[in-house]
């Protein structure tokens, strides 16, 4: 494949692409158009369409596309050839216009009632901060998504939006302590990804796997991950012949795939990336999952990124290890050697605790999820109770602050590890904590909450727009003081003192925790019905509507989409399970307690004892009957859901009246499985799922 530097970003029309193919006036115009976002000419952009165009036909593009993150959370592409024609013959073209904008159906995707049906007319919208690249034969132009009246209809306008409001709050803060050469301030983010891998051949026997994303039955294997030995283990070869290739065609979209490894499950594998400016992270991310579910049917395998795929092991997330940085390469969150001293990475830390605790629902709203919900507080996943862990050094230094006293840095220690050939290092300050979900982890914060199927845009929308609303509170107070330092004292002290409840350093997993976190008055939205009306909340429509985020129109349509979403999915499980019951698990049940019956009648007239097949089948047919009366209430409890109306009542019936169905249902079909001979079992096993890729 050559050498890594010569493979990365192949496939992209990146800055040294551009620097080679454009004029200079036209390279410098586009550049204007990235960093400050300058609108860019229509002379310029045929120039730029053209030289992209040529680029990606040498590279065997045919057809180009305005790549979108429509509402569904996943990636959308309608394809156009170059090809035009003109003089009677054809010829390859690719005008500036199309370059700039497209159409597509916006009546077709999710809107929330935004287009009606009638009203088809959308409009995606050049990005040209997210580079350009090709995949599988076609120019892919990131774009944002709008309706025709400009509401926003997508995933990445309001993220744009609310990078680059926090860029001028932070902006203006930074102003204020002396930073002239300052001229941007942007977010960055690596978001790890978690995913399963398993034999494709075993997958498709699995009609729920095929349909849902996750096993809706399934008895827990002999063995699963007590001993621990999947985690960082060797990779089976299949695993990395996968990881190789996906990493080779990462680089080629460059993507920065970083890190890869195994995860606790068996099967389960993660692969993280190194940081990048938020709107490319989360257009990265996508492409990531895009192509371990493409790379991975390559090679007779699948990729599940369900959250909860497997009931009784480990559930996969997605960590959005987020960070804010400026132009001159300073990280805000970098505290230095002495963070006590330290007053600017001090205020943006105060900014992040505030905004957290303030809008601790919005960040759990941003998770939410049908499949989501089967992880959160899984004792493998952060609880849904939102908290931030900062180590004992940075609290040390805010309850310093908090009373007015001296703070007293420890010296770093030296790790001593008892063996004198290793070398010594210093031991860090502080711990990490897995089980937080809000942790600062030496120079970023990573929010553990997020769903490994989850687009990143919702989350790093949600936390810029509360962290902007409180820079520029910290902005109105601090710029209009008479004295900056004692002002900022100040400041720092008071929002330690009202938002200290959401700072806990202790184990999330611990049932007391949640009962201290009660009495705390943090919030604790156990499900997605529970925790997605609150979107709609004032103080939530105030700060997105004041920061121009989201309008109230956009916001509604979003928590109506979210919850349509939740029902829709669920509906499809609960449809998945009674097919499941219907013509595969009973049937066989009844076929293997037939084959019981003759086995005790022949024992019988041989005057043999046949208890051992009178109890399995006593039981069996107990439980088969159990099934079936489980698989008629469900039944009816899904046509009693479909007579309501409101979105919202909708969702918490499908939660309250259908899921709990399933879930009877599913002990009984395990137990059912533990019982049936193998042989007569309908479908892949859990040992087959979770151990069949060697």
């Amino acid at each position: 494949m050559g050498t890594i530097s010569e493979l990365f970003g192949t496939m992209v029309f990146n800055d040294d692409v551009m620097k080679e193919r454009l004029p200079e006036n036209v390279y410098n115009s586009i550049q204007n158009t990235i960093k400050n976002g300058k609108h860019l000419d229509l002379t310029s952009a045929n120039i730029v369409a053209e030289a992209m165009m040529k680029w990606a036909i040498e590279k065997g593009a045919t057809h180009f596309t305005h790549w979108f993150q429509p509402m569904t959370g996943i990636t959308a592409e309608k394809h156009d050839s170059f090809i035009s024609f003109k003089n009677n013959r054809a010829i390859m073209e690719f005008k500036g216009k199309e370059l700039v904008q497209g159409e597509s159906d916006a009546s077709s995707f999710p809107s929330g009632g935004i287009r009606a049906t009638f009203e088809a007319r959308g409009y995606t919208a050049w990005d040209p901060s997210s580079y350009a690249f090709i995949k599988d034969g076609t120019l892919c132009i990131p774009t944002a998504f709008c309706s025709y009246g400009g509401e926003a209809l997508d995933k990445k306008t309001p993220l744009l939006r609310s990078m680059e409001v926090l860029g001028k709050a932070a902006l203006k803060i930074l102003k204020l302590f002396g930073n002239e050469d300052v001229t941007s301030v942007k977010t960055t983010v690596g978001a790890e990804q978690e995913y399963f891998l398993v034999d494709k051949d075993v997958f498709y026997k699995r009609p729920d796997l095929v349909y849902t994303g996750r096993t809706l039955f399934g008895a827990k294997p002999p063995k699963g991950q007590e001993l621990d030995d999947h985690y960082f283990g060797s990779i089976k070869p299949r695993v990395q012949a996968f990881m190789k290739e996906l990493d080779e065609e990462l680089w080629k979209v460059g993507v920065l795939a970083k890190t890869e490894h195994n995860e606790a499950a068996p099967a389960q594998h993660e692969l993280a990336p190194i940081f990048t400016t938020t709107n490319l992270a989360t257009d990265h991310n996508q492409i990531m999952m895009e192509y371990m579910q493409k790379i991975a049917k390559k090679l007779d395998l699948v990729c599940l990124l369900h959250e909860k795929p497997f009931k009784g092991v480990n559930g996969s997330g997605k960590h959005n290890n987020w960070s804010m940085s400026t132009n001159t390469g300073v990280n805000l969150f970098e505290p230095g050697e002495t963070p006590h001293e330290n007053a600017q990475f001090l205020l943006f830390l105060c900014a992040v605790i505030k905004a957290v605790d303030e809008y601790q629902d919005l960040l759990r709203i941003s998770v939410a999820s049908a499949s989501n919900d089967h992880r959160l507080g899984a004792h493998e996943a952060p609880p849904a109770v939102v908290s931030i862990f900062l180590g004992d050094e940075l609290n040390g230094v805010l309850e310093a602050i908090e009373n007015d006293a001296k703070y007293d840095p420890k010296e770093k220690e030296t790790m001593r590890i008892g063996v004198h050939i290793l070398p010594k290092f210093p031991k860090d300050t502080t711990d990490r904590n897995r089980t937080s979900p809000f942790a600062f982890t030496g120079n970023k914060f990573e929010f553990r909450m997020l769903g490994s199927s989850a687009s990143i845009a919702d989350t790093n929308t949600f936390l810029n727009t509360a962290v902007t609303q409180v820079l520029n509170e910290f902005y109105d107070v601090l710029s209009v003081a008479d004295d900056f330092m004692p002002a900022l004292h100040n400041l720092v002290r008071d929002t330690i003192k009202k938002h200290k409840r959401i700072l806990f350093n202790g184990n999330g997993y611990d049932d007391a925790w949640i009962k201290e976190a009660e009495a705390r008055g943090l919030s604790n939205y156990k499900s997605t019905p529970d925790a997605l009306p609150h979107l709609l909340d004032e103080k939530n429509i105030k700060l997105f509507r004041d920061n121009k985020v989201f309008n109230e129109v956009e916001l509604k349509a979003r928590c109506e989409i979210l919850l349509e979403s939740y029902s829709k999915l669920v509906n499809i499980e609960a449809l998945t399970a009674i097919d499941m019951a219907n013509q595969l698990i009973m049937p066989a049940v009844s076929k293997y307690t037939k084959e019981l019956l003759k086995t005790i009648k022949l024992k019988k007239e041989l005057y043999i004892d046949g208890g051992y097949e009178e109890q399995v089948a006593t039981r069996l047919t107990a439980l088969n009957a159990q099934a079936y009366q489980l698989t008629k209430e469900l039944e009816l409890n899904l046509s009693l859901v479909k007579r309501l109306e409101g979105a919202e009542k909708i969702a918490k019936s499908y939660e309250h009246t259908v899921l709990g169905v399933m879930n009877k249902l599913r002990e009984v079909v395990d137990e059912m499985e533990s019982m049936t001979s193998i042989e007569y079992w309908p479908i892949p096993t859990y040992g087959e799922l979770l151990f069949s890729v060697k």
